[in-house]
């Protein structure tokens, strides 16, 4: 069972949220006319770091000039390091695999779900970078590895010049967080943490959706801001192409006149932090809460558009605890309706506040997968997909049956179930430090690294 400072946090936050989701019943929303919101008042927020802080640097961008849709991209210190560090390390976590495929424990072979031992409690890690702290700085504002030299004197690390091309390549995480639809923010205290953890585990660089919110912008805003994302990364990927077969074509020595060039070709709009460093063709999908719907959402959709998202390729997905539900309650939904810290009668009102009132039905297809004929591709053209669920969780059954329908189908849809721990066990703020929590990020980061792995270097276990 969760311990007792859980149980008395969770009733607290209860009755926080319940009143905070009352409040919001009152607003009223033009969309027309609204440049909504991102955030709340009572979201504490970290502030951006371009510095490599803890092994990873973060910056915000406002992505989408007609609403305030923003992401913030956190990069770890790995994009550094040479090729031959990195095929090393991937050899070392291939000789390392079965230590960890120990941390899997398959309790019921029916029904594919894996349970997480409770006695497995990692401690936490920081050092993540090869890179010693006195090289580190000589780093910070430098293009690659071999422009040590050039640095500044806040320590930002800029990253990006089109015509360098050691620069070492990452793969993309897309992450939604969680908060019924009407709470939380890319740029919060507790995403921050969360985000920083899993670009470090996976080794991946971690882009942070910052969506609309509700009731101030209600469906689909959110689900089409995640959507708009991938259309700007496969823009960005493009322009940076653009921007290197211009600088193939003048001398190497005329660099100004290269970024000329290159600036009246719009490669001026490229982030150089994705230019240098990102690997749209590797990209991954990850939502927590009801971040997972909006991840399943733009999974489908970027099935649908084919090569318009080219070079972005979504290669897996990870729904955590997903927000779904229904008209017809599952067991779990009936047995654990009073949970903690998201109950069910609470998650209604929050689907009350995000769904349009002429739209509201537990059954809608952004609130229950299990639909017959819900739009979009068939399910054995998803990406492969990870779930993970907890125990003290209510809507732990419709996620799991969710899986066992991708994988009748024939697609990879492991079920990662949590013993003892609740909703948001691995994303709330007073739960991130939890032995689970950090746990939960190396699980993942195991199954992801599947898909991630340049061909040669495939992670195994």
């Amino acid at each position: 069972m969760p311990s007792v400072a859980v149980k008395l946090y969770s009733l607290l936050f209860k009755l926080i949220l319940k009143r905070r989701l009352h409040n919001r019943i009152h607003l009223t929303t033009d969309n027309n006319t609204s440049f909504g919101v991102t955030s709340r008042p009572e979201e504490t927020i970290a502030a951006a770091n371009p510095s490599f802080t803890d092994g990873v640097a973060t910056k915000d961008i406002h992505i989408d000039p007609s609403s305030c849709l923003s992401v913030r991209i956190f990069l770890p210190d790995t994009c550094l390091h040479s090729d031959t560090a990195r095929v090393r390390g991937n050899s070392n976590s291939n000789s390392n695999g079965s230590e960890l495929d120990s941390r899997f424990l398959r309790t019921n072979s029916g029904n594919g779900v894996a349970s997480r031992r409770n006695s497995y409690a990692p401690a936490e890690t920081h050092n993540v970078s090869a890179v010693s702290s006195n090289r580190r700085s000589s780093y910070s504002i430098g293009f690659s590895t071999d422009d040590a030299g050039v640095s500044n004197e806040v320590g930002a690390y800029r990253g990006y010049s089109p015509f360098n091309r050691k620069c070492r390549k990452l793969p993309l995480m897309v992450q939604f967080h969680g908060g019924g639809f009407v709470a939380g923010s890319c740029d919060s205290a507790a995403n921050d943490f969360f985000c920083r953890r899993i670009a470090k585990v996976c080794d991946v660089i971690v882009i942070a959706v910052g969506y609309r919110l509700a009731p101030e912008d209600r469906y689909p805003a959110a689900f089409e801001d995640g959507m708009k994302v991938m259309h700007w990364l496969a823009k960005q990927a493009n322009l940076a192409e653009c921007g290197k077969s211009l600088g193939k074509k003048v001398d190497s020595r005329k660099a100004d006149v290269q970024g000329h060039i290159a600036d009246a070709f719009g490669a001026s709009l490229v982030e150089p932090w994705l230019a240098a460093h990102g690997d749209p063709s590797r990209c991954v999908l990850l939502g927590a809460s009801c971040g997972a719907n909006i991840a399943d959402y733009v999974a489908r959709k970027a099935v649908e558009s084919g090569t318009l998202l080219d070079p972005v390729k979504v290669v897996a997905q990870v729904l955590m605890y997903p927000f779904f539900i229904g008209n017809t309650p599952t067991h779990s939904e009936i047995k654990l309706s009073n949970s903690y810290f998201f109950d069910k009668s609470m998650s209604i009102l929050a689907w009350k506040l995000f769904l349009p009132e002429d739209q509201f039905d537990l059954d809608h297809p952004a609130a229950n997968p299990l639909i017959p004929n819900r739009d979009g591709p068939p399910l054995k053209r998803r990406p492969p997909t990870l779930t993970v669920v907890a125990e003290h969780d209510w809507m732990r059954d419709r996620a799991i049956a969710y899986a066992q329908e991708l994988k009748k189908v024939n697609v990879d849809a492991p079920v990662l179930d949590y013993k003892d721990c609740v909703h948001e066990f691995a994303t709330l703020d007073m739960l991130l430090r939890t032995p689970e929590a950090q746990a939960c990020a190396e699980d993942i980061a195991i199954w992801v690294k599947k898909y991630i792995s340049l061909r040669g270097h495939e992670f195994s276990y």
